[in-house]
């Protein structure tokens, strides 16, 4: 099989854990500060292993946290949105090529 590389990188990283409870479930997350991934966070739900980047801009798109966790309500997704902008960093987003 053929394939090219694209990049092999090791990075000693940053693993914030965080939990909140809203009124219909309970969230674990882990979030990785990496300088890989744009200046984008790591975030993955520790319950369903689902994982997205995020950024605090991000974090005001409710409809892409509720798809990213497969959240069912609307209104928990802007929570845990609102959640998450308190818990990211500002970054500035980085241009890779």
């Amino acid at each position: 099989m053929k394939w090219d590389r694209l990049y092999d990188e090791v990075e000693q990283v940053n693993v914030r854990f965080v939990g909140v409870a809203t009124e219909y479930h309970r969230y674990d997350f882990a979030i990785m500060y990496t300088n890989m991934f744009f200046g984008k966070a790591l975030v993955t739900c520790m319950q369903t292993g689902r994982s997205t980047l995020l950024c605090l801009d991000d974090t005001q798109e409710a409809e892409a946290i509720q798809k990213a966790f497969h959240i069912k309500q609307l209104d928990e997704a802007e929570q845990i949105g609102a959640f998450l902008q308190g818990e990211l960093p500002p970054v500035t987003i980085v241009e890779q090529y």
